[in-house]
């Protein structure tokens, strides 16, 4: 501030009874705490990806060198290198993307039906059904575990009991009957979108001539698109990290969460091998360096997917003349 300026600041708080410094001391600490706050939870979740950048180009003998903390002496990729060799990156990505965006697909659609019918339609137990999506949302899927793989795997079909289990069908089957990865969270997230649009904007398209499905497909869906685009992409990035599930019913099919879920052992084949065969101990801080490697290498491909849609959205934005 100015001379004149802070003189008027004082001026005017003597005219308030000292009201306006008490006011404007106020702002500014609440501004402060507001930064420093902000300041913490970003360091607590960027540190964790720091040091997982940092051990991935480290050599491996910088791994036992007290002196490193953050930026290695003798940069590296052959982590990486590893990481890759290990889980089979190429195949993996590739499996896990076609999974995943099929998988998202088919939950979104379903639970887009689901959410509107929550939202528009009375029927038989709606209140009772809809306490089954909150369970859903509640009850963690590890707690019928159990119960999923005993169905699967004496799947009785017409009489004869069939095993499912390490094909696509049951997770197939789980989809489209709306029991998948968070779909509770999906149909309550849509049935609550639905709710705010006015009922009589379906009422005029039902006196226009337009049937139940016509104005779900026609006036529903385009208006809904914001929330089923953040329901796909929560979809994909939560199928994309997903461990439990695959290993559960998927396998025969390899994909990244669960190669990195078996990359100490698969390490440890991998140094026998190089060594000539025999019992091999695995370093800790060696491995921590390949499984950092391997979490970036599942990270990559969402960082470069979301720099995509939002590559779009500005795109869009500015075909329509909206300022982002």
């Amino acid at each position: 501030m100015t001379n004149g300026t802070m003189r008027s600041f004082w001026e005017r708080n003597e005219a308030s009874g000292g009201r306006l410094l008490k006011v404007t001391a106020k702002k500014y600490a609440l501004s402060f705490f507001r930064a420093v706050l902000l300041f913490g939870m970003c360091f607590m979740i960027l540190q964790p990806i720091l040091n997982k950048i940092s051990l991935s180009f480290m050599a491996e003998k910088d791994l036992y060198d007290t002196t490193i903390v953050v930026i290695p002496k003798h940069f590296s990729v052959s982590n990486w290198k590893i990481a890759s060799y290990i889980i089979n990156y190429k195949v993996s990505l590739l499996n896990t993307i076609w999974v995943s965006l099929l998988v998202s697909v088919i939950e979104v659609i379903m639970c887009t039906f689901v959410g509107y019918g929550f939202s528009r339609f009375d029927f038989p137990f709606k209140r009772f059904w809809f306490l089954c999506v909150i369970l859903l949302i509640i009850i963690p899927p590890q707690t019928i575990s159990t119960s999923l793989y005993l169905h699967f795997r004496y799947f009785k079909f017409f009489g004869h009991t069939i095993n499912l289990k390490g094909s696509m069908l049951p997770y197939f089957m789980m989809c489209f009957t709306c029991m998948g990865l968070k779909n509770g969270l999906y149909i309550f997230m849509i049935r609550q979108y639905f709710l705010s649009f006015p009922f009589e904007l379906e009422e005029a398209c039902y006196v226009d001539g337009c049937g139940p499905f016509a104005t779900f497909f026609r006036i529903m869906i385009p208006g809904a698109k914001p929330i089923i685009t953040s329901c796909f992409l929560f979809s994909f990035v939560w199928q994309w990290t997903d461990s439990f599930y695959a290993n559960l019913f998927l396998g025969k099919i390899q994909l990244l969460a669960r190669s990195v879920g078996s990359l100490t052992d698969r390490l440890s084949t991998y140094m026998s091998r190089a060594q000539g065969g025999g019992n091999v101990s695995v370093p800790p801080a060696f491995a921590g360096a390949i499984n950092s490697s391997a979490v970036l290498l599942i990270v990559l491909p969402l960082i470069v997917l979301y720099l995509f849609c939002q590559r779009l959205f500005v795109e869009s934005l500015a075909s329509t003349g909206v300022k982002g």
